[in-house]
């Protein structure tokens, strides 16, 4: 049987193959914002007024949540076409092993989000058998949830802002607090992106006007985020700080518009990169790249461990320059993408995805 797609034909394993990998590149792009941002904060980067300094910006929060909205298309397509009992047991296992990793990296870098992965899961499979029209009110609910919070708590609780450090973590209290409230990526409102993925996922992702609905829907949402803070900022600014700041696009404090914005740009890249991914493959480029987009987690640590010691031996960490960081992150990117490569022509999988299949399945 073959499919037409807007005058295309495609057998059922080639649509589902461009899929993955139009995924993956997305996945890679995600990675290397990821480690732009991170390289900029750690080596004392950040402000900056010329362009590279704003792209650098802009990608501060929209990596990760690009990352974290690929996860609920992940796990929305496995519990489609995986089986959704096996799929919400192999899930539960592995974002246990996600929450000991996560734990134990942010023993070195205070900003993991790995730890944070495993409640999304573990939110996620609970919101697996929701229809489409339930997912998109949990959205609405998980943002609103996240603003009563913001109003009525205090979000600077458990901060050391010159430091960026988190002092009462390891308390019970100051644990949950971190986890669902002010934590770097916290669950109110950061699942809204897992939700999203799983919306997203619903879709008909391999068809050309999905994809094409995802651009404009996406572009649409970052207008409409932008449209609404500058006619609303000016008259809320004049009640308060704490209205202003209601309409902030920036990751900290994360407020509806910075979902909106967030997800409005992972909704363009994963539409670009599904609808590239053909001419990616036919190029070469596609292959090169795929299998970094595959090992995330292990280069997600590598980025870490490797990259940061690295800097931090140079002496690079600190007081460095928008360009510096940039490079330094386009360097390791490109020595993480060239590992993952030839790695990948020995092994299916990246070393901690191999580890975490092992012990979770």
């Amino acid at each position: 049987m073959m499919f037409h797609i807007l005058g295309s034909t495609m057998t059922p394993k080639q649509q589902q193959k461009d899929r993955i990998e139009g995924l993956d590149f997305a996945r890679f792009l995600a990675f290397v914002g990821m480690v732009i941002v991170n390289f900029r904060i750690v080596m004392g980067a950040e402000g900056g007024s010329d362009w590279l300094s704003h792209t650098a910006s802009a990608l501060e929060g929209r990596a990760a949540a690009l990352f974290v909205i690929l996860a609920g298309i992940g796990l929305g397509l496995s519990s489609r076409y995986g089986g959704g009992g096996r799929t919400v047991v192999l899930t539960l296992k592995r974002a246990l092993f996600l929450l000991v990793l996560g734990l134990l990296n942010r023993l070195v870098f205070d900003a993991d989000i790995l730890h944070n992965y495993a409640f999304f899961f573990l939110f996620g499979v609970i919101l697996l058998p929701l229809g489409l029209a339930q997912l998109v009110l949990a959205i609405a609910a998980i943002s609103a949830i996240s603003v009563a919070m913001f109003v009525w708590l205090n979000y600077d609780t458990g901060w050391d802002w010159n430091n960026y450090r988190y002092l009462d973590f390891y308390t019970p209290v100051g644990f949950v607090r971190n986890l669902f409230f002010n934590g770097w990526h916290p669950l109110f409102p950061w699942l809204a992106f897992l939700v999203y993925g799983l919306v997203i996922s619903r879709l008909a992702i391999a068809k050309r006007r999905t994809q094409l609905l995802l651009v404009g829907a996406g572009v649409a949402m970052v207008l409409l985020a932008m449209i609404l803070q500058q006619l609303l900022l000016p008259s809320w600014s004049a009640q308060s700080a704490d209205m202003a700041q209601l309409l902030s696009t920036a990751p900290i404090p994360p407020m509806p518009l910075y979902l909106l914005s967030a997800a409005g740009a992972a909704s363009v890249i994963i539409g670009f990169s599904l609808m590239a991914a053909k001419w990616l493959a036919d190029s070469g480029l596609l292959a090169l790249v795929a299998p970094a987009g595959r090992q995330t987690l292990s280069l997600y640590i590598a980025h870490i461990m490797l990259g940061m010691g690295v800097l931090e031996e140079l002496g690079l960490l600190g007081a460095r320059t928008i360009v510096e960081a940039v490079s330094a992150a386009m360097v390791f990117c490109l020595l993480a993408t060239v590992f993952a490569y030839y790695w990948s022509k020995a092994f299916k999988r990246g070393p901690i995805e191999m580890l975490m299949r092992k012990l979770a399945g």
